[in-house]
This record gives C-alpha cells, sequence and structure tokens, in this order.
C-alpha cells in the first residue's frame, strides 16, 4: 500500500487556448500524510491545473495520479468523496447567510443532519464567524470570506485538503487566522494539507515546498534546504545620503548584484556568486554600510528563478501636469472625510494629506473602510460629507475634470477579458482623450515598456496573471496622469511580478508622480513615504514605516517588521473596543 497522501508520476498536462500551452510537463512528486507542503512558482507555472488534477476535475494526458491511495483517474467521484478542493475564486453564494453556506455545502458534501450541530459549532468558533451567522455572505469583509470559505470547504472533514491561494487579498490579521485553522487541522485531525501560495512568508512555515517552474518541477524539499543554497549570498546595504528608493534603484544596477529588495530602512542584496561586495564595487564614492545576512526562503526562491536584466526598457515618464508648483505641494487634500451607507458608517472623521511624488499608502484590514475610501477619492463614490481635494479639484463639484488628472488601476482586473492587449490600450487612450500621432506614439510606448509586444493579439482573458498586471498598469498611464491610484496592484502576483511593478512606480514616483496605494502585503509598505492605517473605518496610525515599527517596538523584540507593527496596532484597537464594550 502506497503510503503517500498524493503521488504525481509523470504527470503531463497540455491546453489549446489558440495556442498550445504546456501547463505540466512530466512532473513527478509524492507527499506525505500529515505535513502542510507549499506549492509555490511564478505566474503561470501550473500550480492550479496540479491542483485541479489532484481534486479530479481534470484529467491528465499523460501519467498517473495516486490520491489517497487511489487511482484518480479511474475513481475520480471517490476521491472528491475523500478530499476537499478551495479554489482561488471560492463559490459562495452571496444572496444566503453564512449559515445557509454551511447548509448548502453540507448537503452537498453529504453531512448526515445528525452531525451538523457540532461540526457547525467547531467551524464557527475556529474561524470566529458565530456572532455573524445570519449576516449575508456579500456583506462580509475579504477576510471573512475567506474564512466562511475555508469553513465550507471543512464542513466534511477530509483526508486531503487542497487550498489554491487562500489567503490572496486578506489582510495580515486574517491572513494568521487562517493559517491557524488550517495548522489546527493537521495537528489535531491529522489532515494533509497542499496550498499554493504567492505570499513566499507562508510558504517558508510549510512542512515542504514544491518549486513549479513552467510547468516543470524544479525542487522539492524543506524550506531551510532551500535557504541554504544561497548562503553567504545575502547583505543588507544601508546609506545615509541616499533614500532608500534611490538606493535600491542604484544597487539594482551595480556589478554582481542579482537583486535588491527595499527591506524596512535598508536595501537587502542577493549576489549573484557567494562573495562579499565592497562598497567601492557597489556605489563608488558613496558611504554606504554592508552588514551580511542570514538568507531566507525567498532569497532562494529569487536566486533559482530570477534572471537579471541590465537592458529592460527604462520608464520614460513626462506628466502632463499643468500645476507648476513646488515638490512638496499637497495634491490630495482629505479633511474630515465621511461616507455612510443608511445608518451605517464607513468612513468615519479621516483626514490626511499627499505631497507631489510621494507614494503615500492607505492600509488596513479587511472592512476597515480603506476601499470606500480609495472609491471616493477617485470620484467613484460620492461624499457623505467633509472636504475632498485631488490635483486642485473640489471632489464634491469637479469629480470628472479630476479625474481626467488620474490614472487608476483597480483591484480585480477590469479591462476588457475579450478584446486584446492592443485593443484594449487603444480603448483605455482613446478614452483619455488621445487621437492620432499621440496615441499611436503611447501604444508603441506600452507595448514596449511593459514588454508586452509578444502578446499584442493575445486576449487579455487569456493572459497570466503578471501580464494581466503589467495591462492594467500600462492603460492606467495611457494619458500620463500626474496622481496614480493603486488599488492592491500585486495581488496574487508572485514575487519577480512585484518586484518588477515596484521597480516601475519608484521610477514614476521619483519622475514626480504622485502615488496612492493600497496593499495587503505589508513589506510593500514599505516602499511609501508616508502612509495611514485604518480600522473601523477611521484612522488608527498615521506616519513614515519607520515611525509605525517604532510603536511596536519591544525589549524583546527590537527590530518588528512592518507585519509585526500592522499586527500589533490592530490587535490594540481590537483590545480597546472590547473593554469599552
Amino acid at each position: 500500500m502506497n503510503t503517500a497522501a498524493l503521488t504525481f508520476s509523470t504527470v503531463s498536462k497540455t491546453f489549446t487556448r489558440g495556442r498550445q500551452v504546456s501547463a505540466l510537463a512530466e512532473v513527478s512528486f509524492s507527499i506525505q500524510p500529515g505535513r502542510v507542503t507549499g506549492l509555490i512558482g511564478p505566474d503561470g507555472a501550473g500550480k492550479t491545473t496540479l491542483l485541479r488534477l489532484a481534486a479530479g476535475l481534470l484529467l491528465p494526458d499523460e501519467g498517473e495520479i495516486q490520491v489517497l491511495d487511489m487511482d484518480a483517474l479511474a475513481e475520480p467521484l471517490k476521491v472528491q468523496s475523500s478530499i476537499s478542493y478551495m479554489p482561488q475564486r471560492f463559490g459562495l453564494y452571496e444572496d444566503l447567510s453564512v449559515q445557509e453556506n454551511l447548509d448548502l455545502y453540507a448537503d452537498l458534501q453529504g453531512l448526515p443532519v445528525a452531525k451538523r450541530p457540532a461540526r457547525y459549532a467547531e467551524l464557527m468558533q475556529m474561524t470566529g464567524l458565530s456572532p455573524f451567522a445570519e449576516r449575508l455572505a456579500g456583506k462580509l469583509s475579504g477576510g471573512m470570506k475567506q474564512k466562511l470559505g475555508l469553513a465550507c470547504t471543512l464542513v466534511h472533514s477530509p483526508r486531503l485538503l487542497l487550498l489554491d491561494e487562500p489567503t490572496v487579498g486578506v489582510d495580515p490579521v486574517s491572513r494568521r487566522e487562517l493559517w491557524q485553522i488550517v495548522y489546527r487541522q493537521v495537528q489535531e485531525a491529522g489532515m494533509t494539507v497542499l496550498l499554493s501560495t504567492a505570499y513566499l512568508d507562508e510558504a517558508e512555515r510549510c512542512d515542504e515546498v514544491l518549486l513549479l517552474h513552467q510547468g516543470k518541477l524544479l525542487d522539492q524539499g524543506k524550506p531551510a534546504q532551500f535557504s541554504r543554497s544561497v548562503a553567504g549570498r545575502t547583505f543588507q546595504v544601508s546609506s545615509n545620503a541616499l533614500s532608500h528608493r534611490r538606493l535600491q534603484e542604484t544597487l539594482s544596477q551595480a556589478p554582481g548584484v542579482l537583486d535588491a529588495l527595499i527591506e524596512g530602512e535598508t536595501v537587502r542584496l542577493v549576489m549573484e556568486t557567494a562573495c562579499a561586495p565592497a562598497a567601492e564595487q557597489l556605489l563608488p564614492g558613496q558611504d554606504i554600510h554592508i552588514t551580511a545576512v542570514e538568507p531566507c526562503f525567498e532569497d532562494a526562491f529569487i536566486a533559482r528563478l530570477k534572471v537579471r536584466q541590465t537592458d529592460a526598457p527604462p520608464v520614460e515618464f513626462s506628466p502632463s501636469a499643468s500645476l507648476d508648483k513646488a515638490e512638496d505641494d499637497v495634491v490630495i487634500r482629505v479633511d474630515k472625510l465621511q461616507r455612510r451607507f443608511g445608518d451605517f458608517i464607513a468612513v468615519n472623521n479621516v483626514s490626511f494629506s499627499v505631497r507631489r511624488g510621494e507614494i503615500f499608502g492607505l492600509l488596513g484590514a479587511n472592512g476597515a473602510g480603506k476601499s470606500t475610501t480609495f472609491r471616493m477619492l477617485c470620484g467613484l463614490l460620492p461624499v457623505s460629507s467633509g472636504e475632498l481635494a485631488v490635483a486642485g479639484y473640489d471632489l464634491r463639484r469637479a469629480a470628472a475634470t479630476a479625474r481626467g488628472r488620474i490614472g487608476y488601476m483597480a483591484q480585480k482586473f477590469s479591462l476588457y477579458s475579450n478584446l486584446s492587449v492592443r485593443q484594449n490600450l487603444r480603448f483605455f487612450s482613446s478614452a483619455y482623450g488621445l487621437r492620432g500621432k499621440q496615441q499611436k506614439a503611447r501604444l508603441e510606448w506600452a507595448l514596449n515598456t511593459f514588454e508586452l509586444a509578444s502578446f499584442q493579439d493575445v486576449n487579455a482573458g487569456d493572459l497570466p496573471l503578471g501580464y494581466k498586471q503589467r495591462l492594467s498598469f500600462a492603460a492606467a498611464l495611457m494619458h500620463e496622469p500626474e496622481i496614480l491610484f493603486l488599488d492592491e496592484p500585486t495581488s496574487g502576483v508572485d514575487p519577480l511580478a512585484r518586484r518588477e511593478f515596484w521597480a516601475r512606480t519608484n521610477a514614476l514616483a521619483e519622475s514626480g508622480v504622485t502615488v496612492l496605494v493600497t496593499t495587503h502585503f505589508m513589506e510593500e509598505a514599505n516602499y511609501c513615504d508616508r502612509l495611514v492605517i485604518m480600522a473601523d473605518g477611521e484612522v488608527l496610525a498615521a506616519g513614515t514605516p519607520l515611525e509605525m515599527k517604532m510603536q511596536a517596538r519591544t525589549v524583546e523584540h527590537p527590530d518588528p517588521t512592518m507585519e509585526d507593527a500592522f499586527i500589533q496596532l490592530i490587535e490594540q484597537r481590537q483590545q480597546t473596543s472590547e473593554t469599552a464594550a
């Protein structure tokens, strides 16, 4: 008898989408029972295909799949009755309550009625959804929806749990709670879990990791094994003379540097070889401090997959700003902003300002009110009360004029899936008033700068996630806006695509474009000059990333991350609210 929970033997799967796409190529591996195994890889690596094959929802072109000692090809229904699979877009019924969704999935999974009360009570307590049993699923925050989706998946306790990026778009507090639920199932029920994730700090928590790339399995092992492969190649660099953004941009072009990533107030380097760099080698004539640091799992991922590009197209950008003012001019002003939905106050007395050329972060837990604030800033939602000015225009009186100065990249892919890349760019440039030679020049700029030329005739809906992100970013910049709104722009994309995105965003900020960004990936907050953290519709904290981290610093934890600071601030708010209640 096979002791493995899941075994793939030379499994291949090809799709035809106008052209032949090899999703998996001769993939072989086994995962052991009672463990959490992470599935990682760049966008388009084949992770979702692998999970759907394991769930019996797809059949391979070649190879064999064994699931819990069952032949997945010969007995797909038997396999599906023994496992649970939570896809990226889990099918909650938004017009049904939390309890009604649980009842529906209990019916679908054949859970006996007599066993339901005890299982429901356990799941409600585990997910913290007990107070919301009668609330419609569509009225839940993003984090609560993910927890409800996981609860529905677990109604009938499976032996094997397959999760496809369960924490995408979820704030750090909810992410941590979801992980606690997963590990509780492993420890108490002996469950086996295979999950894909775009967050490499999550992969580092797994017992074992599978690394996929271009449909092939590159490696399998413990996260620590991956980290050891880049020993002697990781360093931190700091400078008193250069901003962390300028330092990162300069170091990324330095000889011998494979990767340069902003990490707090320093820049983390992964070198091409295990050789300590000299200051003169990295930044001639600059006073910098270099410290060797222990490698982490993300360092190994980047070292394995990143190809250094010294000839990538530069982000040439000259915003057509008519406001000829000093760099410290305020271009976004929010004063006592409020938004009500009936008796519910979603945003309450929010105030902040953003200066020209600044990257400003708007952070918060799911349901904190930041998306509502963001939509008001973009002129997509009317203000209930308070003052809101963008690019010198009062949004309560001149929203349409202000929108012409704004570029907007939505959280969810919002371009036209049935149009090609070029057709989307032409449509959005026309919508922004571009015509003739100017439009043609901007189209070529977008295709070349974002390396979309080879995909220009591909329908947008068929693009890998990372290229969808590039297309959305390019469309937002067609009219050279002076202010750029980015709503969770890197949600779900892999670390390579995130680095590419932030290199472009930093270049825009250096050219004078003002950027306002929301993100659930807390380390991205280090790219911000200043930020606010929202909770319950109000501003909980405001300042620089360093000031935020200072608030979380303790004797036991002298060097907290942005995620540490975020979680501590949110938990303090929750404790204060509970005490007041």
